[in-house]
């Protein structure tokens, strides 16, 4: 909700237009309104029941580039959203974009008297909330100081900053922590735009029922560190993390296509450390990996987590064991390679192989003799399979077609 001051701009200009009037962050998240008169539309009205637009309505507005205009412009009504035109303001500050003052305008019928108003009221409106934003920069820098201190690699800056976290009650002193890495591609967004993105889609966990959070942002990334009394659940964090990907989708362009990594559960405040580096790689694999659905979590990643610590020149092709690119490249590779992985993966059980893949035995024996001819390799020695097992898992996460010799 808005400061008493914005409130007060909002309705004085309200009633000298006759108009509603609305601020939004520049999400296009509610932050205050005036009354009604006589204008509102379906969009408005559930703004103000639920506190905030739907989320395809942020898309829709967003959509219309209003995160770069730099004077005001119409925002053309939709009728199938239930949206009346509106003449939208870019609350501006030093280049940085605030917020926006919308002016529900159906006619497109604003005088030049009315549009003098609206530009009066909104220079006085920014003010206001950069003066705000001032305030609230100040409180952020300090914590992502702290939050970078805490998950560095000096032992001793580790230390210092878990103290100081502590003595500030920024986080309480709990027995489980856990780091969260936001990142997002490159993208066409306005500057500053993705730093507002990855604020408004971490601000709900700041604090939960569960859970005290720590965040901080950067233009391509952002890092969230939890801390609660019991150690959360995976499916915990697959849920948080899924709803923090879906307010990215809503705030950012396609592509952003922001992906989440998360660390291993750590002991408190003092392996938080831990817990970050862990987040990075579990990012890694979510940015390789499109099965993962852009969520990676250390805890399920399994011989993945050690490969990922490759670098990323590394990470290439030249990994492939002869054997497997052999293999790959032969007639019929694809069944094979098919074969190979189900037969890895049931741990060498013929029955079961043969039931996954409703095969007859008998031929799922041929498959693997054809195996064992092409690759030159024993199925049936343990250090062979291991050669093959984590070749096709470099594969899986290079996600190219069958190399060549």
């Amino acid at each position: 909700m808005g400061s008493h001051a914005l409130q007060e701009l909002v309705e004085d200009l309200a009633a000298r237009l006759r108009r509603s009037v609305v601020i939004d962050d520049p999400l296009v998240r509610f932050i205050c309104s005036s009354r009604h008169f006589g204008d509102e539309d379906p969009v408005r009205i559930r703004s103000l029941l639920q506190g905030r637009a739907d989320a395809e309505i942020i898309r829709y507005v967003l959509d219309q580039g209003v995160a770069q205009w730099h004077k005001p412009g119409y925002i053309e009504g939709n009728a199938d959203l239930g949206l009346l035109t509106r003449y939208c303001v870019p609350l501006r500050r030093r280049g940085h974009l605030l917020g926006l003052l919308m002016v529900v305008s159906p006619d497109k019928a604003l005088t030049p008297s009315e549009t003098e108003a609206i530009d009066e009221v909104s220079a006085s409106v920014a003010a206001q909330m950069y003066a705000e934003q001032i305030e609230d920069d100040a409180e952020g820098t300090s914590a992502r100081e702290l939050l970078s201190g805490v998950l560095g690699e000096s032992p001793t800056a580790r230390a210092v900053a878990q103290q100081q976290i502590l003595d500030s009650g920024l986080l309480p002193d709990a027995p489980h922590a856990v780091v969260t890495v936001v990142q997002v591609a490159p993208s066409h967004e306005p500057p500053g735009q993705v730093e507002v993105a990855l604020r408004g889609a971490l601000e709900g966990f700041r604090r939960t029922r569960t859970a005290h959070g720590l965040a901080s942002v950067s233009p391509e990334r952002a890092v969230l560190l939890q801390v609660c009394e019991r150690a959360p659940a995976c499916e915990e964090l697959t849920a948080q993390s899924a709803r923090i990907v879906e307010a990215l989708d809503t705030y950012l362009d396609a592509s952003a296509a922001p992906v989440l990594g998360i660390g291993g559960r750590g002991a408190g405040l003092a392996d938080a450390w831990t817990s970050y580096g862990q987040a990075l790689v579990a990012a890694r694999a979510a940015r390789r990996m499109p099965e993962l659905k852009r969520v990676g979590d250390w805890e399920k990643l399994g011989e993945f987590a050690v490969l990922l610590q490759l670098p990323d020149h590394a990470l290439n092709e030249s990994l492939l064991p002869k054997p497997l690119r052999t293999l790959l490249g032969a007639t019929g590779g694809q069944r094979l390679e098919e074969t190979l992985r189900c037969f890895l993966e049931h741990a060498g059980s013929i029955p079961r192989t043969a039931e996954a893949l409703q095969i007859h035995r008998t031929s799922l024996y041929y498959r693997l003799r054809q195996i064992q001819e092409i690759t030159g390799l024993d199925l049936d020695h343990g250090a062979d399979r291991l050669v093959l097992h984590l070749g096709l898992r470099v594969r899986d996460l290079l996600g190219s077609p069958a190399p060549t010799e």
